[in-house]
């Protein structure tokens, strides 16, 4: 690829990473004798996962069919949340992102930058999450889901004032809706940053050469 991209309308040029760097010293699945099952190894209960997918699952979910149980209870809840539920697409990715940058996870990190760009999220936006929610940049509503994401990392829990916001913005059952699609995507980043899942290649291929796993990691 060119050394400057257009990426989506926008010249991209180099992503700095605010948080702090991943661990280096995690297993591999080599190591932990887990790996991403190819889908002709499948279950043959999993085969609505291969069609909604139509034929071409994601590494985590390859991940996930090692527990094939697991995999299909957790996929209805999955369909629902990754489109965002009673949020929409846009406020969803927002959350998405702050989680994975939490979980200084690159699978999930370059996985939803071009899904992103897709919901109506710009370039500066997305490159702005890893800033947090205090950049005077952001909207209330926008700035109140990345606290979200914050507080319950800091806390596990949502405090009296941020919730009575987050009410008068999105109402309680996207509230919920927050809080459960960001604990799945805990669920898999501690997934992801256990067996370090190869990035699929539709996705490495779309990502400029300045958004690199270094850069992400890297400190401010």
């Amino acid at each position: 690829m060119p050394e400057t991209l257009d990426f989506h309308g926008v010249s991209v040029t180099r992503l700095t990473a605010r948080l702090q760097p991943a661990p280096t010293s995690r297993n591999t699945m080599t190591d932990a004798r887990m790996r991403a099952i190819p889908i002709t190894d499948w279950n043959a209960s999993l085969s609505h996962v291969i069609a909604d997918m139509k034929g071409v699952p994601l590494n985590v979910h390859k991940l996930l069919a090692n527990n094939p149980a697991l995999l299909d209870a957790w996929w209805s809840l999955r369909k629902y949340l990754v489109q965002g539920g009673s949020l929409g697409k846009r406020n969803a990715e927002l959350v998405i992102l702050r989680t994975a940058a939490h979980a200084r996870n690159w699978y999930e990190w370059a996985s939803h930058v071009e899904r992103g760009l897709n919901s109506n999220l710009s370039w500066m936006e997305i490159e702005r999450v890893l800033e947090g929610p205090s950049h005077p940049d952001w909207t209330e509503s926008d700035a109140l889901l990345l606290q979200l994401v914050d507080e319950l990392a800091a806390n596990g829990a949502l405090g009296p004032e941020l919730l009575d916001k987050l009410d008068a913005h999105i109402g309680q059952a996207a509230i919920l809706d927050l809080i459960a699609l960001r604990s799945m995507y805990v669920m898999l980043g501690n997934m992801l940053n256990t067996w370090e899942v190869e990035l699929d290649k539709h996705v490495a291929n779309a990502l400029p050469d300045s958004l690199t796993r270094e850069n992400f990691e890297g400190r401010r």
